[in-house]
Formats: structure tokens, sequence, C-alpha cells
């Protein structure tokens, strides 16, 4: 963060000021952590489902916080330098809106079902080439870690593109009150958070949302092979770029070959490559080639960015354990991503099994048995060699796919494959732990063109 005024603090949030003795002091980090708070940090009381910040101030202060930023209802219990507001998660909002406001950097949004984390850090890697910018801290994509993300923008910086979440239609509309971004990017949009959106038509709603925030000067690139999404991009008031394998994007991908962790295309004539460990990176490459390109990029920089490109922890991580392959997609999941993980087996080459490991999509309400089933018949259409499901609708996906004409498969062997995946809330992580602890120290590798083995 940039350093900030105190004075400027008190005025953005419409706060008091108690307790602080030198008012002419100047903040450089904010912390919503008190275990990891450093001295000199702002610390930031929020209320969460099973803590309250407000319990650890006096933690915060014994560990160098210069102040703490609680909720008026709470500041009387409380001694020593305090920021005072009628509400923290507001006031953080509140305060990142006028940090980034101070900023002349592109702020970019990215928002959809599958692929925001792998479409933003895929944006950030292309543009670094020839520019300086931030993005998300990991999945900070929700009204919490949004605000947290934009207080990194520093001074120097030309864009930050970040991840935008939503499970109710108004979250996007509320984080880009806050981000103001003049660029929108929106992935593939499938089924995800039913529970809390009802139904399809929602979710698209909510995506939208980015869409209709974006200023008359900005532009918004949009995955084009999908007709529901064209649908509402159209009633953008800003520039609209579809990107896809269709022959009505604006930016289409030709000749799509994917081999061995290499994902190559072409694009205009011109080709492209980059690591990665399955072929639906495909929409992520195509958004951030054309953001690039929207804002004067040249061919050549865009494809060092994709060389430069890496993947994040739990998307598609591959590691060579003592007798078998593990694909680690156990960030979360849902039928879109489900189908994407399907794919990603099918076609890895080798000749060994294919073992496929899900935990349950959770958070998809009336629509968990159907899409629980219809999971199970995927993957019996793909060239799966043995399912193990696991979970409270581990039977829906069994079902599924037997009734799709799946059998009964051999255990795994050596050199084996195997696709681990569920629901960030099944903790699927765990499962891979122990294929890696059975199997013996395993070795994580990135993939490399001389030997197209493997992408984090």
């Amino acid at each position: 963060m940039n350093p900030v005024p105190f004075t400027k603090l008190l005025a953005a949030t419409r706060a008091q000021s108690a307790g602080v003795k030198d008012e002419n002091l100047v903040l450089r980090q904010v912390s919503v952590d008190s275990r990891t708070l450093q001295a000199g940090d702002l610390f930031w009381a929020l209320r969460g489902t099973t803590h309250d910040g407000h319990d650890y101030v006096a933690e915060a202060l014994r560990r160098g916080a210069v102040a703490c930023v609680v909720e008026r209802k709470h500041a009387a219990r409380m001694q020593g330098s305090l920021v005072v507001v009628e509400d923290t998660l507001r006031a953080l909002a509140d305060f990142a809106r006028w940090y980034r406001q101070q900023s002349e950097a592109l702020i970019i949004g990215v928002t959809g079902s599958v692929g925001k984390t792998t479409t933003r850090e895929m944006i950030h890697a292309v543009l670094s080439v020839g520019h300086q910018g931030s993005h998300s801290r990991k999945n900070f994509n929700n009204a919490v870690g949004l605000p947290l993300s934009l207080l990194d923008l520093a001074a120097a910086d030309e864009f930050g593109v970040f991840e935008m979440g939503a499970a109710r239609i108004g979250d996007i509309r509320e984080l880009c009150a806050i981000a103001c971004p003049e660029v929108g990017v929106i992935t593939r949009i499938g089924a995800a958070h039913l529970e809390t959106f009802g139904n399809l038509a929602a979710i698209y709603q909510a995506k939208g949302e980015l869409l209709d925030a974006l200023p008359h000067h900005g532009f918004a690139v949009v995955a084009g092979d999908d007709d529901s999404v064209r649908s509402f991009a159209r009633r953008s008031a800003c520039h609209v770029i579809f990107v896809g394998e269709e022959a009505d994007n604006q930016v289409r991908a030709t000749t799509v070959e994917f081999h061995a962790g290499r994902l190559q295309f072409v694009v205009d004539r011109r080709q492209y490559e980059l690591a990665a460990p399955a072929r639906h990176y495909l929409t992520a490459a195509l958004c951030a080639l054309a953001v690039a390109r929207e804002i004067g990029m040249e061919p050549a920089a865009i494809a060092e960015g994709f060389r430069r490109f890496t993947g994040s922890p739990g998307r598609c991580v591959v590691e060579q354990a003592a007798d078998c392959t593990i694909i680690d997609d156990t960030y979360n999941a849902n039928p879109l991503s489900m189908q994407a993980a399907c794919r990603c087996l099918q076609d890895w080459p080798g000749h060994g099994h294919k073992l496929l490991i899900v935990g349950d999509m959770l958070e998809l309400g009336a629509q968990a048995q159907r899409s629980h089933q219809e999971l199970g018949a995927c993957i019996a259409a793909t060239s799966v060699d043995r399912l193990l499901a696991y979970g409270d609708n581990a039977g829906d996906v069994s079902w599924g796919a037997l009734h799709a004409g799946m059998r009964p498969h051999a255990v795994a062997e050596c050199h084996d494959v195997v696709l681990v995946k569920g629901s960030r809330g099944m903790r699927m992580e765990r499962v891979v732990q122990w294929l890696k602890q059975r199997g013996g120290e395993s070795r994580k590798e990135h993939y490399i063109p001389s030997t197209a083995r493997a992408v984090a």
C-alpha cells in the first residue's frame, strides 16, 4: 500500500479517532489477521462467520498495530489507538474505493463461473511483459478480499487485474462500486452457487453486472461461444470483444492443439504456445490476448507473456509420485469445471489407466442430485478407466455413470494417472496428500518445452 496520511483514512471512512496520540502518523499496511500482523500495521477488525476481529484488538495492539479500526458499539469497552466507524466492512469498502481513486492504473475486473483465477493470472503474466501491475491476492474475490487486493496497488502500477466472485445477484455490482473497473472480462458461465442463486438465469444476470458497471470509454472481453453470454453482453455501453473458436468471434482461435502439457493455437495467422495442463485453458489465453491487443501490445510481447505464465495451486497441478501421475485439481468444483476435468483426463497422454476421484459439488441446492448424476454420465462418456466418488452425493455420481454404461474396473496400477477434484468444502487435497504419502516422496514438476512433463 502506498503511504496514506491518517487524516485521509478518517475522511475516507467518515471515522473518528479515539486514543490516537499522533494523528500525523502515516499508514503503510492494513491487516485483518492479528496472527500475521506486523508492527506498524493498521488492524481492521472484521466480523466473520466464526470469529470477530474485535476480540483480537488487544492482541493486535500488543503486536504493534498503530491503530485498530473498530465498530462504535464495541469501542466503549476498548482501550488504545482506535479508529471508530459504524460498520468495519463498509468502512473497508469506502477506504479501498478512495484508495483506488488515487491510482491511475487501468483496473480490470474478471468474473465467470470457471477459470477466473487462471484468467486473472494469465492476464497479469501477459501484461507484465511491458507494464507494471498488481493482481488479486490468492482467491481474494469477495467483499473483504477485493478491497484488500486493491490496497496492494503501488504508485507505479499501470494496471491492476482483480477477480470478482458472486453468490447472489448484486454481489458483483457492489464489488464494481468499490473497484470501478474500466475493463471487464467474463469467462465461461455455468451452474455454480445454485443454492443461493436459484437458477442459471440468475447467474447470467449476476455476471452481467460487471458489464453494466463499465464506463463508455472502457471495454469488455467475453467468452463468445456461449449464445446466452452474447445476448446480455450486447447491452453493454462500451466496446465488447468476443473470444472463442467460432467464426463470429473477433478474437478467434484456430488450429488448436493440445499435446502433453503444451497448448498451441493460432489467432490471425500468428501461432501462440503456452504451458497448460488442459485444453480448456484456451479461454483464459484468448481473454488475456484480447486485453493485451486492445491496450496496444504487440504479438511478440503477448507470446512472451504466455511463456512466462505459471498456474496456481490446486488448479491442475501435476505431480509425479512413485507409482502414478497425480493431477491436483482440488481447488473447487462445479458442473462446468467437472466437465473440463473429465476432458483433461481423457486427453492425458500415456498408456496407464486413468482414475478419477471426485468429491461432491457443493452449493447446488435442488439441482444437486441431477447435477451429480449428469456428472456420472459425463465420466462414463470419457475414457476414464475407474471412478471413485466421495461424499453425500457419491451414490448419484455412481448411478449416473453406471446407467450411462460405465463398468467396474481394476484397481490403480503403476504408471496410472489419477485426477482428484471436488468443491472446496470437500477438502479433496487430503486425497492428494494421501496418494503422495502412499506412493512415497513426490516430485513436483512444471511443463517445459523440452520435456513436456508437468505444469502447476
